[in-house]
């Protein structure tokens, strides 16, 4: 059973920092990309951040550009998400995917693996 489980999520005030950790397991993750999303209630799920499989390509958001950092760990099966300068409309629940191919995609249809999500909810 595939499993991708999300956390470090929670509340910060504007301006502060959190990093996401996602940890997939359940059948082997060789050779696919993962990505972050997010969604608020009432709209769609938007792409945040991806990372191929070697680590080498890496996209972002324009809203997160400059702010987020990707990154995945020595096993291929974590992936992390660092997020500074936070912002009230950062908030929503983040989730982490495993994609379908070894590069970054940017549509949620091309990511086969869902972890359940996690809050993460900036104060002004």
């Amino acid at each position: 059973q595939v499993q991708l489980v999300e956390s470090g999520g929670g509340l910060v005030q504007a301006g502060g920092s959190l990093r996401l950790s996602c940890v997939a397991s359940g059948r082997t993750f060789s050779g696919v990309s993962m990505g972050w999303f997010r969604q608020d209630p009432g709209k769609e799920r938007e792409f945040v951040a991806g990372i191929s499989w070697s680590g080498s390509s890496t996209k972002y958001a324009a809203s997160m550009k400059g702010r987020s950092t990707i990154s995945r760990g020595n096993a291929k099966n974590t992936v992390y998400l660092q997020m500074n300068s936070l912002k009230p409309e950062d908030t929503a629940v983040y989730y982490c995917a495993a994609g379908s191919s070894s590069y970054v995609r940017l549509d949620p249809v091309d990511y086969d693996y869902w972890g359940q999500g996690t809050q993460v909810t900036v104060s002004s």
